[in-house]
């Protein structure tokens, strides 16, 4: 059986709103004085503080993407100019083999696969922003050319190209091999 109680349940946080019998609105707390704007202001201190934390937060995570987005740039290009630079031996080789060619095969069909190929290959390259570096009588530039010997011409310019150099995208990837020009003594 159920026991008749006269035990009230009490809202205690409406009780607490309630003031000289009135009922406050919710959400508002009856004012007490000073000691309300001193909470308040300690209050609005610990908002200002908690938002420039967040500003600061926001502009590290800004700056943390943009590094990464660097990042992943840097290591794209270091990628395409590692594979370059592994494939730039084979495509010296073709290059030597479709310029070795004897007159009397040039018309062969597999001579002309060859050559169809080493025309892929080159503008497979260009996509990539592979630009071979220019050196034959040009003027030595050691930030392009690399000198691996000297015979006597004209002071400074490059007279031959043992091995052609390469730029990925402006950059020298490898410098052209190249014998330079020397002033005859005498």
């Amino acid at each position: 059986m159920v026991e008749d109680s006269d035990e009230r349940i009490v809202d205690k946080r409406a009780a607490s709103r309630m003031r000289d019998g009135e009922e406050q609105p919710p959400g508002t707390t009856p004012a007490t004085g000073a000691g309300d704007q001193s909470e308040l202001d300690a209050e609005r201190e610990k908002a200002d503080t908690y938002y420039k934390n967040w500003q600061r937060t926001a502009a590290d995570f800004i700056n943390f993407k943009r590094r990464v987005e660097q990042e992943r740039g840097e290591m794209a290009r270091l990628t395409n100019a590692a594979l370059v630079i592994n494939m730039l031996p084979v495509y010296d080789d073709l290059d030597r083999a479709v310029a070795s060619v004897d007159s009397t095969l040039a018309g062969l069909n597999w001579v002309q696969g060859v050559v169809n190929i080493h025309h892929k290959f080159n503008r497979l390259l260009e996509a990539m922003g592979v630009a071979e570096i220019a050196a034959e009588n040009e003027t030595f530039d050691p930030a392009r050319h690399e000198a691996v010997g000297r015979q006597p011409g004209e002071e400074g310019k490059v007279l031959h190209v043992v091995q052609k150099g390469y730029e990925l995208q402006g950059k020298v990837i490898r410098p052209a091999m190249v014998i330079v020009g020397e002033a005859a003594d005498g």
